[in-house]
């Protein structure tokens, strides 16, 4: 039998789920892309979760798209193509619009598709020997359909240069431009992404799923009186909902709110 190309744990509100294809360098085929797909969408339907880590096995973290998947596009038609891209468009959607949010472990080399998972997350921890590579243009492509996601989060003008240079940049480079929030040695690496699961699980459920959405929604919105009254309305109806209540009367009672264990 083939080996899963994804590894899924969940420990209490975390779950882990782990690129298996490290012979590959973790590089995308059909079957990871759908397995992929279908694990954020379910993952995203489950009310008990509070994060979801994405990472990888092996020396790479993603090499983007598989060699032996490149050669059968090589003889595709241009609607085959598009069903093709369109599949991996989707992919990367369901891991940018997961209602929980999504911590990204990148404990080495990222390329083309690769750079679209991690930009497609809420945080990303990534280890300082890892590198960074937009790479399609060395083939005489362009990283179109992880565009959307790369753009929002390394900036234009960084987008501008790396996307046309295809050139290789460090982890610090990318937390410079906003790709990658914390880089650390190998050894903290596990360490820094479980204390960021446990900062997220230790706030209100309901809350961090709507400051999650507050973001996405408001990011591209212009400081509208329509946009004032959207976030009005947004804070009167968690300050109105029971988790808010409970959690501004633990803060004056100087109580655990029920969310927290023990």
């Amino acid at each position: 039998m083939t080996a899963p190309a994804l590894n899924l744990a969940i420990a209490g509100p975390v779950a882990r789920v782990t690129l298996n294809r490290p012979e590959v360098r973790n590089a995308f085929n059909e079957g990871l892309i759908a397995e992929l797909t279908a694990a954020f969408t379910e993952l995203g339907a489950r009310d008990d979760l509070r994060a979801i880590v994405l990472a990888a096995e092996g020396k790479a973290f993603c090499a983007g798209a598989d060699l032996n998947w490149m050669k059968a596009m090589a003889a595709y038609s241009w609607d085959e193509n598009h069903a093709d891209a369109t599949r991996l468009a989707d992919m990367l959607w369901a891991i940018y619009s997961c209602p929980v949010p999504v911590i990204v472990r990148v404990q080495g080399d990222v390329y083309a598709g690769g750079v679209g998972l991690v930009a497609c997350a809420d945080i990303v921890v990534a280890v300082d020997t890892a590198g960074f590579c937009l790479s399609e243009a060395k083939l005489g492509l362009l990283p179109a359909t992880i565009g959307p996601y790369v753009v929002k989060a390394l900036g234009e003008q960084a987008s501008r240069r790396y996307f046309v240079t295809a050139e290789r940049f460090s982890a610090d480079e990318a937390k410079r431009l906003g790709l990658v929030h914390e880089v650390v040695a190998a050894d903290a690496l596990d360490a820094k992404v479980d204390e960021l699961a446990a900062a997220i699980a230790a706030n209100g459920p309901a809350a961090v799923r709507a400051c999650k959405k507050l973001v996405k929604d408001v990011a591209p919105r212009e400081i509208t009186l329509a946009l004032r009254d959207d976030t009005a309305r947004r804070i009167a109806d968690i300050r109105a909902s029971a988790e808010g209540r409970e959690g501004v009367q633990s803060f004056l009672n100087k109580s655990r709110p029920s969310w927290l264990p023990g």
